[in-house]
């Protein structure tokens, strides 16, 4: 299994100036590929006789022209550029199984990295060795054991990191405790509730620094708009592409504190949802969690910074291959999973439960609901069906979802394959409900 350790670097003016060089050549041999890319690619459509463009052929030609028209790219490694192209014929191979989106060109300040192979380097304690610089010190050792396979050095703010990654085998990560299954419900006035009725809430990081984010804000966009009327850019105009508008030194400096500011709200969120997701596949065997929809959540305007704020893509990603490492198992309710509209007690379902309702009572059978309890609940209920054979999938269908819940509170726990048999019968002759 691949693991990362990603370690902070303490690095010297000198070492610092080398990684900015490193980054710049191989920002530049991506964005070079990447435009050879399609100009060839566009000879080869022209011309079908052609040969398409690919990785290697870039790899030969890069190399058989950098002496002569970009010498500058010597004064750092080879692997800079190489695994630079190397990455770009990833990154087309990802978006040709339709994984990612169309590859595009990498900019100064925001990809700030390289990638070195793993006959490059050499990790000795709290050291590391980098061709045509010598051994960098970090702040801690690496922490997997294995084959090291690769390192990316890259730039958060003005910090620099190393990212080492490792083939460290089968990870035996010793499990605390277990309790079985739980059902979980991601949300904005609380990050998770649990089906106990455990509420963990969010830091919400990005709302607590969202004022001082403003004042940096504005303070820098006045030095900029400063900086193009004394390059004799008009006041509000876009700046002329290509052309470069040189900044002082309060801007630099706003500009930085800037970075570090989002640095840490990032790291503050980041640790929030390692420690959560860390504690959940300790204490339980199966999670159950919605597989939300994240990018049309985010389409309401008045919830979209709280629920990106709160960072629900980085829960889930972090909770599967937490869950993987310790042989856990992580069941995904579908899109439309009526989780906060179905009643857990006798199954009724609200067929209008706005956002602002928080609390609400089933008319039916005139239970109190709090709606996150409620829903982490009827997570756990579908968990235990899905495990026990009754429900039709992951993303299972509307029918089986509605027709669920008096099933398993008639049944109990034990009694549910005579409720999988009529649900399964139900699937089969497609029902509307």
């Amino acid at each position: 299994m691949l693991s990362a350790h990603r370690i902070a670097l303490k690095p010297n003016n000198k070492q610092a100036t080398y990684f900015k060089k490193a980054c710049g050549v191989a920002r530049f041999a991506y964005n070079w590929a990447l435009a050879e890319w399609k100009s060839q690619y566009a000879v080869h459509q022209a011309d079908p006789a052609l040969s398409k463009p690919n990785e290697a052929g870039l790899r030969r030609q890069l190399n058989a022209i950098k002496r002569e028209h970009f010498p500058w790219m010597l004064e750092v490694t080879k692997n800079a550029p190489q695994m630079a192209i190397i990455q770009l014929g990833q990154a087309f191979r990802n978006f040709f199984a339709g994984r990612a989106k169309y590859p595009r060109f990498r900019k100064k300040g925001v990809d700030d990295r390289f990638t070195l192979s793993n006959d490059q380097f050499k990790v000795v304690g709290k050291r590391i060795r980098i061709p045509c610089l010598g051994w960098v010190r970090m702040r801690e050792s690496v922490r997997f054991g294995g084959k090291v396979i690769s390192a990316t050095v890259s730039r958060t703010a003005d910090r620099w990191f190393v990212s080492v990654t490792v083939d460290a085998g089968d990870l035996s990560c010793r499990s605390a405790e277990s309790q079985g299954i739980t059902g979980v419900d991601l949300g904005v006035s609380a990050l998770a509730t649990l089906a106990d009725g455990t509420k963990k809430p969010g830091p919400r990081p990005h709302k607590s620094l969202l004022r001082r984010l403003r004042r940096l804000s504005r303070s820098l966009s006045r030095k900029l708009e400063t900086a193009k009327v004394l390059a004799g850019v008009e006041p509000g105009e876009a700046i002329p592409k290509g052309r470069r508008i040189p900044l002082s030194q309060n801007s630099r400096k706003i500009k930085q504190r800037l970075a570090r500011l989002h640095a840490r709200i990032a790291n503050i969120r980041n640790d929030a949802l390692h420690k959560l997701t860390t504690d959940l596949t300790r204490r339980y065997n199966t999670i159950v969690i919605e597989d939300l929809n994240v990018n049309g959540m985010v389409r309401n305007r008045r919830l979209a910074r709280s629920i990106m704020d709160m960072g629900f893509g980085e829960f889930r990603r972090q909770l599967l291959y937490k869950a993987a490492w310790r042989r856990r198992q992580v069941l995904l309710a579908g899109h439309f999973f009526p989780s906060s509209k179905a009643c857990s007690e006798c199954g009724g379902i609200m067929t209008d439960l706005p956002l602002s309702v928080r609390k609400w009572t089933c008319p039916e059978c005139r239970t109190n609901h709090d709606r996150d309890h409620n829903a982490a609940k009827n997570l756990l209920a579908w968990g235990r069906a899905k495990l026990a054979g009754t429900a039709s999938s992951a993303g299972s269908q509307a029918c089986g979802e509605a027709r669920l819940w008096p099933w398993l509170q008639g049944h109990g726990e034990t009694g549910l394959d005579e409720a999988g048999s009529q649900l399964c019968s139900c699937l089969s002759r497609n029902e509307q409900v």
